[in-house]
């Protein structure tokens, strides 16, 4: 597929132009410049022809912002990623100082460039547009990426000049989403597996704001690794764009296969990180839990062990989840983690066959039945596991009622001693037969 990128300076429309073009809101839009800071990818497709958009940041030279020169960095990364690039420019302020730092820079590369002059709702400004010539990139598009004004022409264009390329049959690969408290290392981590600086990385908590989709291929296995934005304490959520960035990264969740869980070492597992991990498994999503910045800890022979027992208290009675740990900083154990998320999403997946499942486990109830209640006993004759996406079990009984929690566990522990499911939460039914 070809890539378009929407570059420009900060605010002057091109994520809203990016959520019309996907059709969906993906990118956060706000009246405050500079929301957007990560290269942002989303599909679109026009006249049959399907294509790959870039949405980033406002470029900025010489910003005080600590941002900007990452932000920078990104729109130049997209720029070279690219094979059309749409460069925006806002009628109402006419053409700026950073408008004619992006066309320098846009005017060495060898690309096609398409001028698009937005807002443009009126005839009015459609005749102030004129003044875009001025940035010697020759003609330019009229649109309003609010309504959709003027998009049809722009887009038959952008289509022309894309590249021939084979159709792909469309896959839905498996989702990956890296979720933690803020400044956990979530977009390190991933940098770090990427081998590029994919995203923006500073010491100030809330840098990444929406989530973002990623294709990685290793171990033989292909998925969208997903970079959400730290998720933080209601009472600390300050500003409406926060809120925003929040809730994708809870969307993220509901939306993904495994969650791969970082826990900043030097703060341990808190409430905050517990809820988290109550969210995903309340979702019944693969958990992975990943323990970063090992190396700032003062470890001992014993700390491991006592850090994951403390972890394991605070998770019960779902302790069977993979905790590993590791430095982001010095790519330790960065590969086994994202193995370790292969095999959970793989146990998530798997499907057993009900001979088997009758076969091992009707002669462990036997030994082991459940209590009697009232004088009444409980005879389970028969188990199928549920075609559902994650593991769920019906267990056909004569009095399904009486079949109380603690025997529903014991249940459970037996389905993950003898099938492996470590990592996946397990629902289970008890149904009359």
């Amino acid at each position: 597929m070809g890539i378009v990128a929407i570059v420009g300076r900060p605010n002057v429309g091109k994520s809203t132009l990016f959520n019309r073009l996907i059709q969906r809101r993906e990118a956060i839009v706000d009246a405050v410049s500079g929301v957007t800071r990560d290269r942002h990818y989303g599909k679109t497709d026009w006249n049959g022809r399907e294509f790959t958009l870039i949405d980033t940041g406002g470029y900025v030279r010489g910003s005080d912002d600590v941002f900007e020169e990452e932000i920078d960095k990104q729109v130049e990364l997209a720029i070279d990623e690219a094979d059309v690039i749409l460069f925006m420019v806002d009628v109402e302020s006419g053409i700026t100082g950073m408008d004619e730092e992006v066309a320098n820079l846009l005017r060495k590369i060898e690309k096609p460039v398409f001028l698009v002059v937005n807002k443009v709702d009126n005839n009015k400004r459609a005749e102030d547009a004129v003044e875009f010539y001025g940035l010697g990139l020759g003609e330019y598009f009229t649109i309003a990426s609010t309504n959709g004004s003027g998009t049809g022409d722009l887009l038959d264009a952008v289509v022309e000049a894309l590249p021939d390329g084979e159709e792909q049959e469309e896959r839905e690969l498996p989702r990956f989403a890296v979720v933690g408290r803020p400044n956990a290392g979530k977009s390190s981590f991933i940098n770090a597996l990427l081998g590029e600086d994919r995203y923006i990385v500073t010491d100030i908590a809330g840098t990444t704001r929406d989530s973002i989709d990623t294709t990685y291929n290793r171990f033989g296995f292909e998925f969208n690794l997903v970079d959400t934005a730290g998720i933080r304490k209601k009472s600390k959520v300050k500003e409406d764009l926060e809120f925003y960035s929040v809730m994708r990264s809870i969307r993220a969740i509901e939306h993904c296969d495994v969650c791969i869980l970082l826990v900043d070492a030097t703060r341990g597992f808190d409430g905050q990180v517990q809820n988290i991990f109550w969210l995903a498994q309340r979702n019944h999503k693969g958990i992975v839990i990943l323990v970063n910045k090992w190396d700032l800890v003062e470890k001992d022979n014993q700390s491991v062990k006592n850090f994951e027992k403390a972890i394991k208290k605070e998770i019960e009675p779902f302790t069977d989840v993979p905790i590993i740990f590791i430095s982001v900083l010095n790519k330790q154990r960065i590969y086994k983690a994202i193995e370790t998320a292969v095999e959970v999403y793989k146990n998530r997946t798997k499907r057993i066959k009900t001979s088997k499942l009758n076969e091992i486990l009707l002669p462990v109830i036997q030994n082991y039945p459940p209590p009697a209640y009232k004088g009444k006993y409980v005879k389970i004759k028969y188990i199928m596991q549920l075609p559902t996406s994650y593991p769920q079990f019906a267990f056909f009984c004569n009095l399904p009622q009486y079949v109380k929690e603690p025997y529903k566990r014991y249940l459970e522990n037996k389905l993950r001693e003898e099938f492996d499911f470590t990592g996946v939460p397990i629902t289970i039914y008890m149904r009359k037969k």
